[in-house]
């Protein structure tokens, strides 16, 4: 079943508004930063950005995931600092590999698969920003921590977006 342009929209803004949510909420969550490596996020939004890529499409995905680094910055006064650029590069470059993969390389890799290689995507992004900001590429001896860090929040986001797709499902006919 085809959509009409106006609901498509709709359904995309609620995407965006549900990707900011969550995006502000994961935020909020007080992480011990003797127990986790610093800069580390569970990347809660990454769900609804693989799920709008599942049903809407590699470019809506992308621009859930942009509006949402935009909106989430403004609305916690990181616009424009390093975090964003960090957050902004991770997510715009996690959205395009996932739909890549997802609709190039859907026989190769499962669900889990295509999330773990956008977490992973994620923070080699971010690092490399970090490393050109900071002029310094000695930040890069961070990304095997990193990207070890990826996979258990890579494949949450994967299972949790196989799940809910599984029940939820808007794609276009």
């Amino acid at each position: 079943m085809a959509y009409s342009h106006t609901r498509r929209v709709v359904y995309l803004g609620l995407a965006t508004g549900l990707a900011l949510g969550l995006h502000i909420f994961e935020a909020m969550i007080p992480m011990p930063t003797d127990l986790m490596v610093p800069g580390v996020k569970l990347g809660l939004a990454n769900i609804v950005t693989l799920y709008v890529i599942m049903n809407f499409g590699t470019r809506d995905g992308i621009v859930v995931s942009i509006l949402r680094t935009l909106l989430g910055s403004l609305m916690s006064g990181t616009f424009m600092t390093p975090t964003f650029y960090f957050s902004f590069a991770g997510g715009v470059i996690s959205a395009i590999v996932m739909g890549l993969l997802y609709r190039y390389g859907n026989r190769f890799f499962s669900m889990m698969g295509i999330s773990l290689v956008g977490a992973l995507t994620h923070n080699f992004a971010q690092l490399t920003v970090a490393a050109f900001i900071i002029e310094k590429s000695l930040i890069l001896v961070y990304l095997p921590v990193m990207l070890f860090a990826a996979l258990p929040t890579g494949a949450f986001v994967g299972l949790v977006t196989g799940r809910v797709n599984k029940y939820y499902s808007f794609r276009r006919g």
